[in-house]
């Protein structure tokens, strides 16, 4: 490997590992917007200012954009799995459903992710980042339950979230699919996507409860709300959401996928240190087994074959 590319796989790892830390602090900033104002506010103005943000950068020389000429359909079509159907799926399956069942689903994203490019990509992965993809997965359900595993079972919060979870895998394949776009060019149509989706519904919605102007006003009045959508927008939809599509194209889905706990354990940290929130010897443990997790699955096994040729697994 010469120094170029490792560089670049470095890169990919840096990137994944703050996206999933940006993904952790979220609570940190929005624990009591989305209550107070509602979810699809939050999502609305959320991805309306990540667009605006990204429009200003593009226009200011900050960021580059060379769509013109080109098919903007593979896009189209990553922003409609993520952010639209993955947002909506996963909000309104939160409403129908318990925390702990929610935070089960979502923690299948990195299976699901798998199969995905396993089916659609052809490629299939490692032995150990099957083994620490699994023990990431135990580290995630460590956590919930730690809180309290309670059930809803609603059949529609479960089909929502499946939904969720199947989409943001086809999200990610996507990604390593669209070689020929650039991490911003794709981070740009995904916000717009966002922005239109989410600001038409939450605008629908203000109009059916006859509060479109507390809508609007909503950030200029509300310093918390303002915060949330600031870190959301620009955090969380711009930033992450760039940094999570240079991991995939430089390190592929399936390494990618492989960070995903982190955010679980970023967020339980923060939570303890920032919110003041109860920090059971069980989510300890899960934290533990997440990050053996993460590391086994991206760690290089050398072995010898009989030969004495060195072999990675």
């Amino acid at each position: 490997m010469n120094q170029k590319n490792k560089t670049l796989i470095i890169g990919g790892y840096l990137s994944a590992i703050v996206c999933e830390i940006l993904y952790g602090l979220s609570p940190v900033f929005t624990k009591h917007a989305a209550n107070k104002t509602g979810v699809l506010a939050l999502l609305g103005w959320r991805f309306l200012v990540a667009f605006l943000v990204m429009t200003l950068c593009a226009a200011t020389g900050i960021i580059k954009l060379q769509l013109r000429g080109k098919s903007l359909k593979p896009l189209f079509l990553i922003a409609l799995f993520c952010p639209c159907i993955y947002f909506t799926g996963e909000n309104l399956g939160i409403s129908f459903t318990t925390a702990s069942e929610s935070g089960v689903f979502l923690a299948c994203i990195p299976v699901t992710s798998i199969i995905a490019s396993t089916l659609i990509l052809k490629k299939k992965p490692t032995k150990t980042q099957v083994i620490g993809i699994s023990l990431t997965l135990v580290g995630v359900f460590f956590t919930v339950f730690a809180v309290g595993a309670t059930a809803s079972f609603s059949a529609l919060g479960y089909l929502l979230l499946s939904i969720a979870v199947i989409s943001y895998a086809f999200y990610s394949v996507s990604v390593e699919k669209a070689v020929n776009y650039s991490g911003v060019e794709i981070t740009y149509v995904m916000a717009g996507g966002g922005a239109v989706l989410f600001s038409v519904m939450a605008l629908t919605e203000a109009v059916i409860k006859s509060d479109v102007a507390e809508l609007l006003k909503l950030p200029f009045q509300n310093t918390g709300f303002l915060i949330a959508i600031l870190y959301q927008g620009i955090g969380c939809s711009v930033i992450a959401f760039f940094l999570y599509n240079i991991a995939v194209a430089r390190i592929g889905v399936n390494k990618t996928s492989s960070f995903f706990g982190l955010a679980t354990v970023v967020s339980v940290l923060a939570g303890t240190l920032v919110l003041k929130e109860q920090f059971s010897s069980y989510q300890i443990a899960g934290a533990i087994i997440i990050i053996i997790g993460v590391f086994i699955a991206n760690f290089q096994f050398k072995r010898k074959r009989a030969d004495g040729v060195k072999l990675e697994s």
